[in-house]
């Protein structure tokens, strides 16, 4: 099941628009950003039962 996610990119602070796949429950990935291209790491977390989730980037030189 696809999902979106709003977050703001942690180099250049702009937002932007995740899209998730919640029913491969939790994850962690890099991601450029759609704005300045840098890469993030993903951490998507996924309740049991897939009703809920959270999602948090990081920059990858963190």
């Amino acid at each position: 099941m696809l999902e979106t996610s709003s977050a703001y990119c942690s180099y250049c602070g702009e937002p932007i628009e995740l899209v998730l796949d919640v029913s491969g429950g939790a994850q962690d990935y890099t991601e450029d950003c759609s704005v300045c291209c840098q890469p993030m790491q993903v951490a998507l977390w996924v309740a049991d039962d897939g009703s809920a989730w959270t999602v948090e980037l990081r920059r990858e030189d963190d």
